[in-house]
């Protein structure tokens, strides 16, 4: 089958119909006037009454983007008429249509608010994280936006309410407070459309339905135009990527706005990146303490530093291991080693924040997160990372900066690389389910061969 007559990399409506589109041109570029009259040969075979046929111009309309309320039994028409009687090919747009239209309706599906959420008080840890995070938002001449960057599970959310919350407080009396969640890593359906947002938005500013105009340009344009001079403070948490948050900037001096992403935003103009990082081993303690709520683990703190490091003084991780101590009561603070912390960990949450992220980054990328796992070093640099790819170093170069990017590893020098505990459990889990047994045996074949040619020195490096 022609690859013009696949649709199914489609994702969105308007890369549905640039697919449409392609498939006319495959099928010769019949007119509008044409596929028109297929069609309504079609429906006149099929029984359908003239006052069911499309106009032209309604046929027209399928091959432009931007559609808002497409007609997928017309669309399906047009199939049909540009394909003939080829009821598969027609059978595999079906269910494309189908999936994208699914995807359209979840991620219409907005989760936004006039108030902030409910937060941590007090959080725990966060004090210079927090002050770097005021100055860079309130500072004069300043466009107002900062990202906190980070891992799953660190914090970001948290960081965020508690910094809207304490910026709101200072805001002029009356600045509208608008909080979204993005779903840029939801585990599971599409990232929020920023049209849909910038819809809810709009309603939450007092504009009734039948003035919301149509399209991201035009609503950004009456979202900023209400913005302006107001004050307000935008919280927009878990962005998927920059261009997903641009249309929702105030773009006004005198509004604020916070951004949470597991990606690095560099694309977005104006905007002050913070990466927030795991906490510190005393704040991981107090958390775990907080969380348990139990006296008797409240004195063995060298164990509860122990437990902390072995979960990367990772928030949600630490969160999730106090709720486990606090719900199992039997259980004393020497059952909670690391062979046990890491797979509860991960099995209560942290896998499926992991792998949400690991989800969007290059196939190479992942390969290579799934290798790194296999030498027993959590650090590494790029000359072992190629020796376990085996691809060419420019390539490996990139996947490591998509890792770094999307906080899967840290750089801590240039050109060495660290792969955080629970990440590094997790590429533990996946590298025999996703890389066959043949690729793992020359990958350590070749990490053989790399160390002998280094030498010790190396070694010793990597280890230090």
């Amino acid at each position: 089958m022609p690859q013009v007559l696949d649709p199914g990399k489609a994702r969105t409506m308007d890369e549905f119909i640039g697919e449409l589109r392609l498939l006319k041109a495959w099928a010769g570029g019949p007119s509008i006037t044409e596929i028109t009259r297929r069609v309504h040969q079609d429906w006149r075979r099929a029984g359908r009454p003239r006052t069911e046929w499309p106009a032209r111009s309604t046929v027209g309309n399928c091959f432009l983007p931007g559609r808002g309320r497409p007609n997928p039994d017309l669309l399906l028409a047009v199939v049909r008429a540009l394909v003939g009687g080829d009821e598969a090919t027609v059978a595999l747009w079906r269910q494309t249509l189908r999936t994208v239209l699914g995807e359209a309706e979840a991620a219409a599906r907005v989760r936004a608010c006039d108030r902030l959420p409910a937060g941590p008080s007090p959080l725990l840890g966060r004090t210079r994280a927090a002050s770097a995070a005021e100055a860079a938002l309130m500072a004069e001449g300043r466009p107002g936006v900062v990202v906190l960057e980070g891992a799953a599970g660190v914090g970001k959310t948290s960081l965020a309410v508690h910094m809207a919350r304490r910026v709101a407080a200072r805001s002029p009396a009356g600045a509208p407070v608008l909080f979204a969640r993005l779903r840029g890593f939801a585990p599971t359906g599409p990232a929020a459309d920023p049209a849909a947002v910038l819809e809810t938005f709009l309603r939450l500013l007092g504009v009734t339905g039948d003035r919301i105009p149509y399209g991201v340009t035009a609503r950004a344009a009456l979202y900023r135009q209400l913005l302006a001079g107001t004050g307000a403070l935008v919280v927009l948490d878990d962005a998927a990527d920059a261009e997903r948050v641009r249309p929702l900037l105030p773009g006004d001096p005198t509004c604020r706005t916070l951004v949470t992403s597991r990606r690095g935003m560099r694309a977005l103009p104006g905007g002050t990146r913070l990466t927030v990082e795991p906490l510190a081993p005393d704040a991981s303690v107090a958390l775990l303490r907080q969380t348990a709520g139990a006296d008797a683990h409240a004195t063995d703190t060298a164990a509860l530093r122990r437990i902390a490091a072995d979960l990367g003084h990772l928030p949600l991780a630490l969160a999730l291991i106090g709720r486990h101590m606090r719900q199992h009561t039997g259980w004393t603070l020497a059952d909670y080693h690391r062979e046990t912390v890491v797979p509860l960990a991960l099995e209560e949450g942290v896998r499926a924040a992991i792998a949400a992220t690991d989800a969007q980054v290059t196939e190479g990328a992942r390969k290579l997160l799934r290798l790194l796992a296999l030498p027993p070093l959590d650090r590494t640099d790029t000359a072992l990372a190629v020796a376990l790819a085996g691809e060419c170093e420019q390539a490996v170069r990139g996947h490591l900066d998509a890792l770094c990017a999307a906080h899967l590893l840290t750089e801590p020098e240039p050109g060495r690389f660290r792969m955080p505990e629970l990440v590094r459990a997790y590429a533990g889990e996946r590298v025999g389910i996703d890389v066959p047994a043949t690729s793992i045996h020359q990958a350590l074949r070749r990490v053989r061969a790399h160390t002998q040619a280094a030498g010790a020195g190396t070694a010793r490096v990597l280890a230090a």
